[in-house]
């Protein structure tokens, strides 16, 4: 094999190993929040650190590059709503649960990851591509022909993973009795049923994932006009941090000890969140959007919850639910199948043309 074939291959498979790698660190983050959320870590103080942590990591990048377009009023408009679909509270999903917890995105997600468990969060953020795809839609970023298999292929996956979450959502099922997770059965029915609601958190997380969809949406959208990967990444971050500064302190002004800190698990959920899953994941998935769009990014998400099934089953002890099982393949077949019809948008226009043959012989 000459060295041009094998320079063609390796560019081809960079942005599969780039996405796939940001879900290594999310699934990372998962296990390693929902320690420190168990260990009464404030969700909203962890925003903070999170993205104060990500933008001294990445900030000294940015500069170094010098890849800093001119700055416009619109852009600016931009990086403030990327900030905002993060952080800004959400009132009418305090009035909806009579919380006063949610803030969007982040801080809706470790709040339902509170609720819930490592391996719930993240099995329902599988519905993150399809929230993604309906917005691509609506803001034409994805094509959609009614009469190609691959298109239809990615509506008919969009429904069926929103049908695996709801599953998993309302369904528990017998649990799952492995041997590492025998110590921790008796604490999940005694104490696990007091401080967890599936119901509102996996809510919270779907409402969570609709604002990060959203983010995904505009950022792809931003980086048209800002083509600068990481000095978008750091005004994101930047942002993110002033507002969900703001955001703590609405909910935390009464509370000092929430936002002590020290060489535990605590730091450790920052710090890695931070620089993996702010800093670097900013910068990797605006790279990949540019050449393969927004729901090319979010459909690796199964692999995460993959990961972190295991994961926190195998350290957390967590307990494990045949409905959850059966409702998480249901979300992988979904989402393969959207998948699979995007990765039809790649090749050429001739495949089209052989797709709608195909399907008018069907018909």
């Amino acid at each position: 094999m000459s060295k041009g074939s094998m320079a063609e291959m390796l560019n081809r498979a960079m942005p599969f190993m780039a996405v796939t790698f940001m879900q290594f660190g999310y699934a990372g983050m998962s296990i390693i929040s929902k320690f420190a959320l168990n260990h009464g870590m404030s969700p909203h103080v962890l925003v903070v650190y999170r993205h104060a942590v990500a933008t001294v990591f990445i900030a000294p990048f940015a500069v170094v590059l010098k890849v800093r377009p001119k700055m416009t009023l619109s852009i600016f408009i931009k990086i403030v709503l990327l900030g905002l679909l993060e952080l800004s509270t959400v009132t009418t999903m305090s009035h909806i649960f009579q919380l006063t917890k949610p803030a969007i995105d982040q801080n809706l997600f470790y709040t339902g990851m509170k609720l819930t468990t490592a391996t719930f969060a993240s099995a329902m953020c599988n519905v993150l591509p399809a929230f993604a795809f309906i917005m691509a839609w609506i803001f034409r970023l994805e094509k959609i022909n009614l009469r190609s298999l691959h298109s239809l292929a990615k509506i008919l996956g969009t429904i069926v993973t929103v049908g695996g979450a709801m599953l998993m959502t309302l369904i528990n099922g017998p649990m799952l009795n492995f041997p590492w997770t025998r110590r921790n059965i008796h604490q999940e029915s005694t104490v696990s049923t007091v401080h967890q609601d599936p119901i509102k958190g996996a809510i919270m997380i779907a409402a969570g994932c609709f604002c990060w969809a959203g983010f995904m949406i505009l950022q792809a959208i931003t980086l048209n006009s800002y083509p600068a990967e990481l000095t978008l990444a750091t005004w994101i971050c930047l942002a993110g941090t002033v507002q969900g500064t703001a955001v703590a302190l609405a909910f935390e002004w009464n509370n000092p000890i929430a936002w002590s800190i020290h060489f535990d698990f605590k730091l450790l959920a920052a710090v890695y969140s931070g620089i993996i899953c702010s800093g670097i994941a900013y910068y990797i998935q605006g790279v990949v959007m540019k050449e393969r769009g927004p729901v090319f990014v979010t459909a690796f998400s199964p692999l995460s919850m993959i990961i972190v099934a295991i994961m926190s089953s195998l350290i957390l002890a967590e307990i494990m639910y045949l409905g959850r099982v059966i409702g998480a393949m249901v979300i992988v077949i979904g989402l393969y199948m959207v998948l699979w019809g995007k990765s039809k948008d790649q090749l050429p226009s001739e495949s089209e043309k052989d797709d709608n043959m195909e399907l008018a012989t069907n018909v």
